[in-house]
């Protein structure tokens, strides 16, 4: 005999589901919210780009106040110099962002071209030193098409600077958003005995 307890959790993960299946119709509509966004990002790559390059300026002018923040929480007068220094530097970069976006776009588009080649071989070279017992094969391919990217990426660097951001940002909401309609349909699908 289970107890109410036990209907109420996923066997696979022992995590209550009874929450999240009575809000499955909310999730596929996040989702859906998602994938439409991701789409309009991707008919308008230059301002999905920009709002890409503005969010990064927020961040950093939000990150910056934080660390300006912890500066005065800090006793020893070299602690508080650095903490404060970095802090306006993150604030100085944000307004930067705004007072110049498309510079930061080539920028952000460098970074993620190198930030990809050097993923990549770190990939390759993982895939390399495990044991053969282990897919090892899919880390490698993996770590091959993420190499290729990014020297795609550097390749056409500073010109794709104006949309590669863009791309990636309406993608990745494809992505998220595909995501979150399968979370909501297979919490859909989930017996309503184990939720009850």
């Amino acid at each position: 005999m289970t107890s109410s307890s036990d209907a109420l959790q996923d066997p696979r993960t022992g995590t209550d589901v009874a929450p999240l299946r009575a809000k499955w119709g909310w999730i596929v509509a996040l989702g859906v919210v998602y994938v439409i966004v991701g789409f309009v990002a991707l008919g308008s790559i230059l301002t999905a780009t920009m709002a890409s390059v503005l969010v990064v300026g927020v961040m950093m002018i939000v990150a910056g106040v934080a660390e300006l923040i912890n500066a005065f929480q800090i006793k020893s007068w070299r602690k508080f110099l650095v903490w404060a220094l970095l802090g306006l530097l993150y604030v100085v970069a944000g307004l930067v962002t705004f007072e110049n976006p498309l510079f930061t776009a080539v920028l952000l588009t460098l970074m993620l071209g190198a930030s990809l080649v050097a993923s990549g071989i770190v990939r390759i070279f993982l895939a390399f030193n495990m044991k053969r017992e282990t897919p090892w094969i899919w880390v490698a391919v993996s770590g091959v098409i993420t190499l290729l990217l990014g020297l795609l990426i550097l390749a056409r660097w500073p010109i794709n600077s104006v949309y590669i951001l863009g791309l990636f940002l309406g993608i990745d909401l494809i992505m998220a958003g595909a995501g979150w309609i399968g979370l909501g349909l297979g919490l859909h699908r989930v017996p309503a005995s184990r939720t009850a």
